[in-house]
C-alpha cells in the first residue's frame, strides 16, 4: 500500500487496521468537549505522529497511523483524511469544515475496479497552509508553505508556496513569492 503500487484494501490486515481506526474515530467523536485531555490522548494513539492539534468532531480517517501532524494543527468539523499513503501536515495548518484529504484512487478500467484494486499516493501540506471549507486534496499533491486552498476547490496537482488556488480542478488565482504574512486588503 505504501509503495504506491496497486493493492487490495480488502486484505485482512488492512481491513483490521481500518476497523481499529474507525473505532478510534467513533470514540473520539463521542468525547464530551470538556474532556480535551482524553481527546488529545486518542489523537496521539490514532495518528502516526502529532505535535499539537485540535480536531473538531466529527473526524474520520482510514488508518490514522499514516497521518503526521506538526504544531498548532486545527481541523474543523467533518474533516476526512483517507490515509492509505502518508499524509504529512506542517505547522500552523488550518482545515475548514467538510474538507477531504484523500490519498487513494481506483483503476479507471471498470474490470480492474471490480477486482477491488486501489492505489495510494502521499500528500504533503506545508506550514501555514489554509484549506477552505469543502475543499478536496487528492493523492500525490504537495501544497507549499503559506498556500491557500479556496472553499470547494479540488486540488489535483501541486500548489506553490504562497499561492491561492480555487475551482474544480483548482487553478492559481493569486501568488506572492514573499507575503511576509501580509498583503494589501488583508
Amino acid at each position: 500500500m505504501l509503495s504506491e503500487n496497486w493493492f487490495f484494501p480488502s486484505d485482512k490486515t488492512l481491513f483490521q487496521d481500518r476497523e481499529r481506526a474507525k473505532l478510534r474515530c467513533e470514540e473520539y467523536n463521542q468525547i464530551a468537549i470538556q474532556s480535551r485531555k482524553k481527546s488529545r490522548a486518542l489523537l496521539r494513539d490514532l495518528f502516526g505522529s502529532i505535535e499539537s492539534a485540535w480536531v473538531e468532531p466529527h473526524f474520520y480517517c482510514d488508518y490514522g497511523y499514516n497521518i503526521h501532524v506538526g504544531k498548532q494543527f486545527y481541523a474543523n468539523h467533518n474533516v476526512t483524511i483517507l490515509d492509505a499513503a502518508k499524509v504529512l501536515i506542517g505547522d500552523h495548518v488550518l482545515v475548514g469544515p467538510n474538507a477531504v484529504i484523500s490519498t487513494i484512487a481506483h483503476p479507471k478500467d471498470a474490470v480492474r475496479r471490480r477486482k477491488g484494486l486501489a492505489i495510494a499516493h502521499p500528500i504533503s501540506i506545508g506550514d501555514d497552509v489554509w484549506i477552505g471549507a469543502g475543499a478536496t486534496i487528492l493523492g500525490g499533491v504537495k501544497i507549499g508553505k503559506g498556500a491557500i486552498i479556496a472553499a470547494g476547490a479540488v486540488v489535483t496537482r501541486d500548489v506553490a508556496d504562497y499561492t491561492t488556488v480555487a475551482g474544480v480542478p483548482a487553478m492559481t488565482i493569486s501568488s506572492s513569492s514573499d507575503n511576509g504574512g501580509k498583503k494589501s486588503g488583508d
